[in-house]
């Protein structure tokens, strides 16, 4: 199990989590901040894999309108940027200054993050038009090709 690769201060903080059952959406203080935000603020890949695993809504926003993923590209975390794309984190997400992730890091002097980004954005936005519309598809329809003279077979076509 990853959760045993740790160091001591994120078990501690896991132990704690789990002593005292708090509920992984539950925002703990008045800036509507879940555990899953705090985690990704800090960097903490693995407390953040087990937010997710324990079912952390990872497209909560807090009263900023910050997902976890915001929290991630402010503070240049490639790792947990890397985890919450990896767990279907919406990464168009937008916040009350309507500034996506990508925004945030780059804003923030973290450019192989908002590059991480970018990219994902780019394979998602290519694998969308790529999907076959079923529903809509037209038949193509071939012309049946003449026997010309002999002449006409030897001119090169012009693409």
């Amino acid at each position: 199990m990853l959760l045993l690769d740790c160091n001591p201060e994120e078990l501690d903080s896991l132990k704690l989590l789990l002593a005292t059952g708090a509920s992984v959406n539950a925002p703990p203080d008045p800036c509507e901040q879940a555990p899953v935000h705090l985690a990704a603020g800090g960097g903490l890949v693995y407390f953040l894999l087990w937010q997710l695993q324990t079912g952390a809504d990872l497209n909560q926003q807090d009263i900023l309108g910050e997902a976890p993923l915001h929290k991630a590209a402010k503070v240049g975390s490639l790792e947990c940027l890397s985890l919450l794309v990896a767990s279907d984190a919406q990464i168009d997400l937008c916040n009350k200054n309507g500034q996506t992730a990508e925004d945030l890091a780059w804003s923030c002097g973290f450019p192989e993050c908002a590059k991480f980004l970018t990219t994902i954005k780019c394979t998602q936005t290519i694998k969308s038009s790529e999907q076959p519309n079923t529903d809509h598809c037209v038949p193509v329809l071939r012309q049946k090709r003449s026997f010309g003279s002999v002449d006409n077979t030897n001119v090169k076509r012009k693409c």
